[in-house]
């Protein structure tokens, strides 16, 4: 199975999005973070990005006679960089799409169903605007942004951190038809 294929799955994304910045977790460790998600899917899906490249065991124990794995992000990961991106058709693209929210719907989920959440207290922000740009403002925009948060990305957990998950989503909004703005 190849990057986009591994990563257009909403249970694999939440389990790189739980081991990122460094994350190390079992697999136990994974269900408790995702409690409506079965305990074989969870394993089944660790096993795949294990087997594809993503995962590697940090450390094993033996817990009630059993092998407890300890995994971590691979740093040499397979990505989805620009080639790839380009290669997957609109299906691949709409099926990636798909699986981010649906990702992203159930972390939201499960931050709602801790203890103590409070998105005002936690600045939780879905905010959607549109914003009208040339291909070169397009470009200055994400140069900028990207600028903003390579300094942050690189963050380690440390005491006073929380982790939180950013999801940028752009993409051209409907086309307005041609002579649009002298009307």
């Amino acid at each position: 199975m190849d990057a986009v294929e591994l990563l257009l799955h909403p249970v694999r994304l939440r389990i790189v999005h739980a081991l990122s910045a460094g994350q190390v977790l079992t697999t136990a460790q994974l269900c408790a973070r995702m409690p409506e998600v079965s305990k074989v899917t969870v394993y089944r899906q660790v096993a795949l990005l294990a087997e594809g490249g993503f995962l590697e065991v940090e450390s094993e124990q033996r817990v009630r006679g059993a092998v407890e794995r300890s995994y971590r992000l691979r740093q040499d990961r397979p990505a989805i960089d620009a080639g790839a991106a380009a290669a997957m058709s609109l299906d691949d693209h709409r099926r990636g799409f798909a699986a981010a929210m649906a990702a992203l719907i159930a972390e939201f989920n499960a931050y709602l169903d801790r203890d103590g959440a409070d998105p005002v207290a936690d600045s939780v922000s879905y905010r959607q605007g549109t914003v009208w740009l040339s291909p070169d403002e397009l470009a200055e925009m994400l140069t900028d942004l990207l600028a903003v948060l390579r300094g942050r990305v690189a963050n380690a957990p440390a005491p006073g951190r929380a982790p939180y998950l950013l999801s940028a989503i752009l993409f051209p909004a409907e086309q307005p038809p041609p002579d649009a703005s002298s009307r």
